[in-house]
């Protein structure tokens, strides 16, 4: 250690402070909040066995004749028993929470009428043995030709905030700064700890499942943009993916839209939990954007120690201690919040967010998130009431 690392060791010791946690807030002063974008994911249920149903072309049809649906809002996903929905762009989190209010209640009222029920759950909860209908599409042809079993087992939804960043460098340099922050936002919107009827004893069987895909998990470090290019047109080269879709990191460059997309989540169960996790992705940004502006350091991580948080924050979720973004360390959840909180709260308050999303934060502290309320419901209601409350959060009702 340096003279100058042991110096600030003790001073941030004798002030009370962990070491590598530094209490510095960006300075927000003449910048505009983000744009945002939130896309989900869900599945499409049987309301009596809770098994997954392949009719996401009857749920489509449907929904086109609803009038608070846009047929390009409703998309196709890689299994017949999912579908996936996009919210336009947005300047604040009241437009997010609208926008996903109406597509979950319309899409909801277009499942039910197609004999199903809407599920915003991580993974499916139940389902056979036998392989599930793929889309027929040619891209989801060829996944299932390359991936084999891994896209019969894709029972799992995500969900993904994009937000706008003004260049690919700028993009780069706050995907590097996001790194360690992915586990913190796995362990917050865990909502996947069952799968084919069994309690998996992960909260996030999702990210497992997920993880098991080439190019996944927490994204490597990267010099710069170019760097970036060059290393996947290196992984295409070698036929190591198809295209740039096949980069199944939790945070990635848009190659669609001039946004950054952080993919660590599962699909919520509540649309303002949603609503919630889009503001934090936004403030994080925001936040260590500046930071990258002024030439403030990051804090150092190396990849092990970020997949083995990663893997606890998908093991225990927000039941056990989470690790410390700054620092790789294990600390109550509640201290994590709240130290999450305070170093987001310029960029919350910039974009007007930080009365909703700290109120949501509380809440989730309260409640647990939606692995733990899908346990208790199962728990207490069997495996029939755990449908019905997936359904009736999944619906915006």
């Amino acid at each position: 250690m340096s003279t100058s690392s042991r110096e600030n060791h003790a001073r941030q010791t004798a002030a009370g402070e962990e070491p590598g946690r530094d209490r510095r807030t960006a300075d927000t002063t003449g910048v505009e909040p983000l744009t945002l974008g939130v896309e989900e994911e869900y599945l499409l249920l049987d309301p009596d066995s809770g098994l997954p149903l392949p009719r996401v072309e009857e749920v489509r049809a449907a929904a086109d004749l609803h009038p608070a649906l846009e047929s390009a809002e409703v998309q196709p996903e890689l299994l017949q028993s999912q579908v996936e929905i996009a919210t336009p762009v947005c300047r604040d989190l009241s437009e997010v929470g609208g926008h996903l209010l109406r597509l979950r209640h319309s899409l909801a009222s277009a499942a039910e009428s197609s004999g199903c029920h809407l599920a915003a759950c991580g993974t499916a909860p139940y389902a056979d043995t036998t392989p599930p209908a793929i889309t027929d599409a040619p891209r989801y042809r060829s996944i299932r030709q390359d991936f084999s079993r891994l896209a019969d087992e894709n029972l799992i939804n995500g969900m993904h905030v994009h937000v706008g960043i003004p260049d690919r460098q700028t993009g780069v340099a706050v995907l590097n700064r996001l790194r360690p922050w992915l586990p913190l936002l796995v362990g917050l919107a865990a909502n996947s700890p069952l799968w084919y009827g069994t309690d998996t004893g992960f909260s996030s069987w999702r990210t497992v499942v997920f993880n098991r895909w080439p190019i996944s998990g927490v994204p490597p470090r990267f010099a710069d943009a170019d760097d970036y290019d060059r290393r996947i047109t290196e992984l295409q080269d070698a036929r190591m993916i198809r295209d740039r879709g096949q980069l199944y990191w939790q945070a990635r460059l848009s190659e669609r839209y001039p946004t950054l997309e952080v993919r660590a989540m599962d699909v919520q169960l509540r649309a303002d939990e949603a609503v919630m996790l889009a503001g934090l992705v936004r403030a994080l940004a925001t936040t260590v954007m500046l930071e990258e502006r002024d030439g403030h350091p990051a804090p150092e991580r190396t990849p092990e120690s970020l997949a083995g948080a990663g893997w606890h924050a998908a093991r225990y979720g927000m039941t056990e201690a989470l690790h410390d973004p700054a620092t790789g360390r294990l600390r109550r959840v509640g201290d994590v919040v709240s130290d999450l909180v305070e170093y987001l709260t310029p960029a919350l308050a910039l974009a007007g967010d930080e009365r909703q999303v700290t109120s949501l934060l509380h809440r989730l502290l309260q409640e647990g998130n939606g692995a733990d309320r899908q346990r208790r419901a199962l728990e207490k209601h069997g495996r029939r009431g755990l449908v019905d409350m997936i359904a009736e959060e999944s619906a915006a009702s």
